[in-house]
């Protein structure tokens, strides 16, 4: 992610879009910084210098002292690994990419507070995905807590896990779910459910875009923001 990234994801964060967050700072963009600007008694001139920044840093790190926002470094040149897409399989072909379902797993660490949906007592720390797809949702993963601060995170829902391997059938159907693969993740499942669409899903607002657009660098789809329905689920496959 680069500094301009960062900029307009925590922009759109706080409800102030700048639109597609490209890493290109234009009208949109500077209009976005202006309005944060106003509604926090800055001085109004749409440049993202140090006390628009300052503001926009302390705002994700508020909560909680070790939940700090990094910020990338606006004059180095970075490696984006997220920024190369990958060519995941359609849903048709998952089984010759993947191998047979509940195969080939393995186990990574979540690097924010999460909780089982189904019981909020119960702290998550790893969750269980297809060897192919571990290393590109660890990725999205910690960009997750680059781009939102602890309180965000809970506010999104992003902290309550709904599930990622689980060979099971698709509901209503006879298909394995992608789930089956561990390839697909849901997140909040109480407040995105499956026929739930815009605007009633929590996460089909505009302060989860960075989020769903973080997932969708790395070539995952949203079947919410693609079908509009199961805001909750996000997959390594195309439809």
């Amino acid at each position: 992610m680069t500094f301009e990234q960062w900029l307009q994801s925590r922009l759109t964060a706080h409800g102030y879009s700048p639109g597609p967050i490209d890493g290109v700072v234009g009208k949109n963009t500077i209009a976005a910084i202006r309005a944060f600007e106003r509604a926090n008694r800055l001085p109004v001139d749409g440049k993202a210098d140090e006390t628009v920044v300052r503001a926009l840093r302390a705002s994700a790190s508020a909560v909680s002292p070790h939940d700090m926002t990094k910020i990338p470094d606006r004059d180095k040149d970075q490696d984006n690994v997220a920024a190369t897409k990958h060519k995941w399989p359609r849903q048709k072909d998952v089984t010759a990419f993947y191998g047979g379902v509940g195969k080939s797993q393995t186990r990574i660490d979540i690097p924010f507070d999460m909780y089982l949906a189904w019981d909020k007592r119960r702290r998550i720390t790893r969750m269980t995905l297809h060897e192919k797809v571990a290393s590109s949702a660890q990725r999205v993963l910690q960009q997750v807590t680059e781009i939102y601060s602890h309180k965000e995170r809970r506010e999104l829902g992003l902290h309550l896990f709904g599930g990622s391997l689980n060979v099971r059938r698709m509901r209503g159907g006879s298909r394995y779910s992608m789930h089956s693969w561990g390839i697909a993740i849901d997140f909040d499942p109480e407040r995105n459910r499956l026929k739930w669409g815009r605007p009633r899903a929590r996460l089909s607002h505009e302060d989860a875009v960075p989020f769903w657009q973080a997932w969708e660098a790395e070539g995952w789809l949203s079947l919410g923001r693609a079908r509009n329905f199961d805001h909750m689920h996000v997959q390594a496959a195309r439809l």
